[in-house]
């Protein structure tokens, strides 16, 4: 009977609040009844590494003080421009794993338990000549490097699927399932994201439930990237499956299409999430 008693912790990616200041969206994501804020690092700073200590515990302060918990991080490589970490370019793929070892940092400045959601599509598909497998390889042989710091700092990275439209290394969570078998290691993982889930062949619920235990993060949105319940996308038999294997993790709202205006988005979404956990329930 645990299934009827589940809720659900619900969290925003912060980009659809670009432009208001922090401290506001913070409060506003809060007041519509979110419990959690996820951050996308390009939205503090054109280079995130060098956010200062000092302005670190003011975000983090900020979060605290609104009654907020900080999820994680995603959109990890947009700033600075230029990375790339699954190039043959040994000097810039170098560099671009230093980038991510700076995020684990400041992943872990930011709040405990953090996620880095390991998306960003154009960093990581293939370049140079590079074919899928040695691009996967590097990829797989970075996230190695990478994670005993980043278990150092509690930060664990889930290594995300991504649609064929968007990235040819890591498509399924099949593939990501392998790359974390792999690494072997508790800091990294993998997550599931509504909106990029369109290659699987599988009902999505039945893919959730494959891999669920090693599943620590959700994305919700709809296919074409609007937010949940302007769509036709199955959430309640996703969400569904996540109840009954007792998910505990953040469902948290990412959305691509922002014309609604970032309010409207954060309150009709939570409303038909809460309306799908409802009658689950039932």
């Amino acid at each position: 009977m645990e299934l009827w008693m589940h809720s659900f912790h619900h969290s925003i990616c912060n980009e659809v609040f670009q432009g208001t200041p922090f401290r506001d969206a913070c409060k506003t994501i809060r007041s519509i009844g979110y419990e959690g804020i996820e951050i996308a690092p390009f939205t503090l700073s054109e280079d995130p590494a060098s956010i200062s200590l000092d302005q670190r515990k003011q975000y983090r302060a900020i979060m605290n003080s609104e009654g907020l918990r900080f999820a994680g991080l995603h959109w990890l490589m947009v700033a600075p421009k230029g990375l790339h970490v699954t190039t043959p370019d040994n000097a810039l793929r170098a560099r671009s794993w230093t980038h991510i070892r700076h995020l684990i940092d400041l992943c872990a400045d930011l709040g405990d338990d953090g996620a880095m959601v390991f998306g960003s599509p154009h960093q990581r598909s293939t370049t140079g000549g590079s074919s899928v497998a040695e691009a996967t390889a590097r990829f797989e042989q970075g996230l190695s490097d990478v994670s005993s710091h980043a278990m150092e700092r509690g930060v664990t990275i889930l290594v995300e699927a991504l649609p064929r439209s968007q990235s040819n290394v890591v498509n399924t969570l099949e593939d990501a399932e392998a790359i974390v078998r792999s690494v072997a290691s508790p800091a990294v993982r993998t997550m599931f994201d509504t909106h990029n889930a369109e290659d699987e062949t599988d009902p999505h619920a039945a893919v959730v439930d494959r891999y669920f235990e090693d599943i620590r993060h959700v994305h919700v949105n709809e296919m074409d990237g609007r937010h949940p319940g302007t769509g036709s996308y199955d959430f309640d038999a996703v969400l569904r499956t996540f109840a009954r294997r007792g998910y505990e993790g953040w469902v948290s709202l990412e959305v691509f299409d922002f014309s609604a205006g970032a309010e409207t988005i954060a309150r009709e979404s939570l409303t038909y999430l809460e309306s799908v956990t409802e009658q689950i329930q039932e």
